[in-house]
């Protein structure tokens, strides 16, 4: 089961460490941030929500400092997928193997983030125009599996005045305004 928490904004200290504040926060928490959380004990039930969500297409991500020419790239790649950004899809990911934090931008109360420890058997599905960040937890390893709805894609964009304006974040903040 997802480990979901306020994070405590501590930035004196590795962003791969668990930032937990002690408020932990309920799926159905998550699920009012348009969040969705499903554990999946193997792949066939991960098919199932594919298909249910019609997901046509996957691959799989094996991030480690093994997977990068050095480690000054490693380092790179993890400070990109830590900037606060958004995509115009969902951004669904399961955890196959190793761990790792996806820290998501609470609408209501902007000044918070609420981290997610994803591990094996976690499947979570960020919606289109939520603010959110990645990184590894201090294992510094993970193996996801990504679907997508369509061609494979990863197109981030960096939070910014002009991406508070797109239609999808518009979106988002009406559709969680409505719960």
């Amino acid at each position: 089961m997802v480990k979901a928490y306020i994070h405590d904004n501590k930035s004196d200290c590795d962003y791969r460490a668990p930032h937990n504040s002690g408020t932990e926060l309920s799926l159905e928490e998550l699920a009012e941030l348009g969040v969705i959380y499903k554990y999946c004990a193997n792949e066939e039930a991960v098919d199932k929500i594919a298909e249910e969500r019609q997901y046509k297409n996957r691959d799989v991500v094996d991030i480690h400092k093994g997977s990068f020419r050095n480690e000054t790239e490693f380092d790179e790649k993890l400070a990109m997928f830590y900037k606060e950004h958004l995509h115009e899809d969902e951004e669904i990911r399961y955890c196959l193997e190793g761990t790792g934090y996806f820290d998501i931008r609470d609408a209501s109360t902007p000044e918070n983030w609420v981290r997610c420890l994803v591990e094996p058997g976690d499947l979570l599905i960020l919606p289109p125009g939520i603010y959110h960040r990645f990184t590894l937890t201090i294992s510094n390893h993970i193996k996801a599996l990504r679907l997508f709805k369509d061609e494979p894609k990863w197109q981030a964009i960096n939070r910014s005045t002009q991406a508070d304006t797109l239609p999808v974040r518009r979106d988002y903040i009406t559709q969680i305004n409505r719960c």
